[in-house]
């Protein structure tokens, strides 16, 4: 089934039939509650006594000065409770899961920030929840599995594939629909068939509103360029959606994995084709089979992209680079030592852009949005340095 495109040629819906009406349903609800004050109200109430925002835009005064250029600016998604942005939409799909009374809520994840975030939704709201993640990731990280434990989720290794991020998906859409009466898959980035990269924007998009409304506040206007990291294109897309009808410059940041490789970099490398029931950008080889992907960052360690994405690539309203794991690992070390802040990985690639533009842009302002912190990358940072 390929209807509901909304980003020019990208999106859409390829999902079995059987899917169809657990979509429809959740386009229905979602709409109904946009509009609901009572619905918008919890959603606030909760984003802030629950998840801790608003989050602060904070100052990187030693950063700026490794830059030699443009103010760095940070969105602190790394305060959010949990330690990632992903809290702000599985908080809003969990509200959503109880309006249509939905007993189960199940999820994907890499990093495991999402299955986290979905874990802590899911007891605080008394659902049922499990979360696929791919063996390697449980691996490498084991502090968020053993934090989705005791906050009472069940978390399942998958052993098919490269037992990653793109694997885990598979995975949860496979117990989906087998379970869709009684489950709602809480998707964690903005991918997917539709509505869900329209769902994940919405919920996502308090990140920029709060960079308008602080930038105002802090210096008087809005920022120069605004940069994030790109995964799948959560964080980034929450970021970019409220600046969209602005003049800032738009900046994602993708996986370029190990010097020589293409990493797991789509919207630099890949080209347009369908994966996980949306089209959209995605790397894949001559005949069309979905490629490896290879990162230091477990976040960032998906062979697709949201479809918006893609169509802001195409009509050139965001730019999209990709930064190697050598440069990511650098920048975790910068933030680290200069300001004090320990940054996820996955970010640490938008960092390292954000001081390499810095020193084109004098008298400038960037802010880069740390969606993580890094306690969960501990283990790979310091095994990368031994």
């Amino acid at each position: 089934m390929g209807t509901a495109r909304r980003y020019g040629p990208y999106g859409g819906s390829f999902v079995p039939e059987t899917l169809v009406p657990a979509l429809d349903e959740l386009d229905r609800v979602w709409r109904t509650a946009r509009g609901d004050p009572a619905f918008r109200r919890e959603l606030a109430r909760l984003s802030r006594s629950f998840g801790g925002r608003p989050t602060p835009l904070y100052f990187a005064r030693n950063l700026t000065r490794r830059g030699r250029g443009a103010e760095i600016w940070l969105k602190r998604e790394d305060l959010v409770h949990g330690g990632a942005h992903k809290f702000n939409n599985a908080l809003g799909q969990g509200l959503l899961t109880v309006r249509m009374g939905k007993p189960r809520l199940i999820a994907e994840t890499g990093a495991g920030q999402h299955g986290v975030a979905t874990a802590m939704v899911g007891a605080a709201l008394g659902l049922e929840t499990e979360v696929f993640m791919g063996e390697v990731d449980m691996d490498r990280q084991k502090p968020n599995v053993d934090r989705m434990h005791l906050l009472g989720a069940k978390v399942i290794p998958v052993t098919t594939g490269r037992r990653t991020l793109k694997d885990a998906i598979n995975a949860a859409l496979r117990d989906w629909i087998a379970n869709v009466r009684t489950t709602h898959y809480l998707i964690g980035s903005a991918v997917g068939p539709y509505p869900f990269p329209a769902i994940v924007a919405d919920f996502q998009s308090v990140i920029g509103r709060e960079i308008r409304r602080q930038s105002l506040a802090e210096f008087g206007r809005l920022p120069d360029l605004a940069i994030a990291c790109v995964g799948g294109g959560s964080n980034a897309i929450g970021t970019f959606h409220p600046l969209l009808r602005t003049r800032v410059e738009l900046l994602g940041v993708e996986a370029g994995g190990p010097r020589g490789s293409r990493g797991a970099a789509s919207l630099t490398y890949g080209r347009p084709g369908v994966l996980h029931g949306s089209f959209s950008y995605l790397l894949q080889n001559d005949d069309g089979q979905v490629s490896d992907t290879e990162s230091v960052s477990a976040g960032l360690d998906y062979a697709g992209v949201g479809p918006e994405h893609s169509w802001l690539k195409e009509t050139g309203r965001a730019r999209y680079i990709a930064v190697h794991d050598e440069d990511a690992l650098r920048a975790f070390h910068w933030l680290a030592e200069d300001e004090g802040i320990l940054p996820a990985l996955e970010p640490s690639h938008a960092l390292f852009a954000a001081v390499r533009e810095a020193r084109r842009r004098p008298n400038q302002r960037i802010v880069v949005t740390l969606s993580g912190r890094g306690d969960k990358d501990l283990g790979v940072v310091l095994d990368a340095a031994r």
